[in-house]
């Protein structure tokens, strides 16, 4: 039997405003997972789209006077040539007011209405049109949205609407969660549904008055669909349900579902699966809520000025750098994966871009292929040689370990984790070249030699560039040009095992994939002020620092801190209990393991309740909290001096 097609979904975006880094965030990790499962010789097929009939599309188009409809058609075109731009491949681009769609969301209506699941009743209530959601009036804060990424003043309302029987479902799908514990990530995310869910589920109303726009109910002209359940239903409708039999065995379940946190519980952790159960189509594998990107530390908004569409910063980026458009893109993607563990909240800032782009991209891939290359073309005209001893050594074994760690990693979403894994090897040839000095062994005649270092060092960084594919697949192909090993299709398995770079062609010329950003300093004629005089110790108050290294033996959350991770830590004499406050930067998952550096004589301090044995040290770098971990592997009691 063939093996099932790996379905992929986004969230579909609402078309009241154009589209910025924020919602391009979670198409951008589709991309990326779609390109990583192609690597693996996997089929996907990969779906976003626009939300069209919402009340707050038809008022946006009421600002523009303009109808929903005609609105709609402007601005849907630039979600879809938005992610062109970024060169994000998806498979299918679908609108909520597609024929297609209407007939399955009507059908899915009738055959609900038919069985029961669907009742008419009365509603009275506040809604909030951002969210377009009813809230219960214990949820309502002084006349306002309790939505804390919303928070705008809700509207009474009262109309004959539809319910879905939500609550009739509530047993069945905290059975589903316990049963399935995969279904819903991250945990902490499946965690507050569990919670949202014991509350108690309220029916839904699916239906709303019919003012124009909108989806309408068979039969009932003077009703639409709640834009709620128009949504949620594309899934099925690009998938071929009702329509394409083939195609949807084909594709159902979808294998991942992306959405930011604020949509998670309430409706695609709730509403969403119990709709399937109601229509007995099993349920989607995974659904995976991530947090919201903010810029600069600012909330992304029209109203604020700083919607900025990805394009514009990759056209700025471009210009500084003189790097290629794409590239810049591939540096936009690499700076979101890396900076922040997919999951967690994370601050878009210009700064950490050009920091991250100058440290990780021009100065350590780039010093690994553009020198390493640069020799071979001074020392061997451009023409690698077969080393005598091709066994690749340390660096090899490394690379073959790195590649096991990165697949595990990017299968489990855990982006910042796998390209950590990548520089470490990026790292580990950078050292290799400075260890072997070419430029010594070309001095002393060994050619021999000279063309085996230089082998292993490019064929790390071909391994590198194989591994980086799906993070940044223009600057992969580049690199992987320059190293004449662009014309190989083979899978990830076949194509990060040692010993692929070819020998006896000509190599491409050493151009730099990411050229260094000088930031222009403005001078100063202002004379510099006094520095201001630190607070000083002496030695002996020093030695009474007990600094070590400990290992990471555990690491969660703290329940109710969005900002605290609790650590269990052996300090070589025992295991301790210490918070710290990195949960924004760091993954718990990729702590465990790993070797940090500890104040262990801190006095004990209790927080959110959970007492603190010692201090976490960690660089602050723009505010973001940067662990100091040995350079090398160092036992764990270990003193620092």
């Amino acid at each position: 039997m063939a093996e099932k097609t790996f379905y992929l979904t986004t969230p579909i975006y609402y078309v009241n405003a154009e589209p910025h880094i924020g919602n391009a965030s979670t198409t951008i990790v589709a991309d990326v997972i779609s390109r990583f499962q192609r690597q693996r010789g996997r089929k996907t097929f990969f779906l976003t789209g626009t939300d069209e009939h919402a009340l707050k599309v038809m008022e946006a188009a009421q600002e523009h006077g303009m109808d929903p409809k005609s609105y709609a058609d402007m601005i849907a075109p630039r979600f879809a040539e938005a992610w062109r731009e970024a060169d994000l491949q998806y498979d299918d681009f679908i609108r909520t007011t597609e024929p297609r769609h209407i007939k399955v969301v009507q059908a899915v209506f009738e055959r609900l209405r038919a069985q029961g699941d669907l009742y008419k009743g009365a509603y009275q209530g506040w809604y909030c049109v951002s969210d377009e959601t009813f809230f219960r009036e214990s949820e309502v804060v002084d006349g306002k949205c309790p939505n804390p990424e919303c928070g705008k003043p809700v509207r009474w309302v009262e109309e004959e609407n539809y319910y879905f029987r939500l609550s009739a479902y509530q047993d069945r799908l905290l059975d589903y969660i316990e049963k399935n514990p995969d279904f819903l990530q991250p945990d902490y995310r499946r965690n507050e549904v569990i919670s949202f869910i014991k509350q108690g589920l309220q029916d839904v109303s699916v239906t709303r008055v019919n003012r124009g726009w909108g989806i309408p109910v068979p039969g009932e002209p003077d009703k639409v669909v709640y834009v709620w359940m128009d949504a949620l239903l594309n899934y099925l409708t690009a998938a071929g349900y009702l329509s394409d039999d083939d195609k949807f065995k084909e594709l159902w379940p979808p294998d991942l579902q992306l959405m930011a946190k604020d949509i998670f519980v309430r409706f695609h952790s709730t509403f969403w699966p119990a709709m399937l159960m109601a229509l007995e189509v099993p349920l989607p594998k995974v659904l995976f809520g991530h947090g919201f990107w903010t810029i600069d530390g600012r909330k992304i908004g029209k109203s604020l000025g700083n919607a900025i569409a990805p394009a514009k910063i990759a056209d700025e980026l471009a210009a500084k750098s003189g790097c290629d458009r794409f590239v810049a893109v591939d540096a936009i993607r690499y700076y979101m994966l890396r900076e922040v563990p997919f999951g967690l909240d994370g601050d878009f800032s210009n700064t950490g871009l050009i920091k991250r782009f100058n440290s990780d991209l021009a100065n350590d891939l780039g010093n690994l292929l553009n020198r390493s290359l640069s020799m071979v073309h001074r020392y061997f005209g451009g023409v690698l040689s077969e080393p005598a001893n091709g066994s690749g050594g340390e660096l090899r074994a490394m690379a073959e370990s790195v590649a096991v760690e990165v697949e595990s990693a990017f299968d489990q979403l855990k982006f910042s984790q796998g390209l950590e894994s990548i520089w470490r090897l990026v790292s580990a040839g950078n050292k290799f070249v400075e260890d072997n000095a070419p430029w010594n062994l070309y001095k002393e005649g060994n050619t021999g030699k000279l063309a085996e270092v230089l082998y292993n060092a490019l064929e790390t960084a071909r391994i590198v560039s194989v591994m980086i594919t799906s993070v940044m697949p223009h600057a992969a192909a580049q690199m992987q040009k320059q190293l004449a090993a662009d014309d190989e299709c083979v899978v990830w398995s076949e194509s990060t095992a040692w010993g692929r770079l070819r020998t006896g062609v000509q190599l491409g010329e050493p151009k730099p994939i990411f050229p260094r950003i000088e930031e222009n300093r403005a001078e100063s004629t202002a004379k510099p002020k006094k520095q201001e005089e630190r607070n000083m110790i002496t030695y002996e108050e020093f030695k009474k620092l007990d600094i070590r290294i400990a290992e990471v033996k555990s690491a969660e959350k703290v329940e109710g801190a969005d900002k605290l991770l609790k650590l269990i830590v052996d300090d070589g004499e025992g295991e301790r209990q210490i918070i710290a406050g990195i949960a924004q930067w760091y993954d718990p998952d990729s702590l465990v393991g790993k070797k940090i550096v500890l104040l262990a004589n801190l006095q004990p301090a209790v927080i959110r309740g959970i007492e603190s044995n010692g201090m976490l040290l960690a660089a602050d770098i723009d505010g973001r909290a940067v662990i100091l971990m040995p350079d090398q592997d160092v036992p764990a009691g270990s003193k620092v001096r």
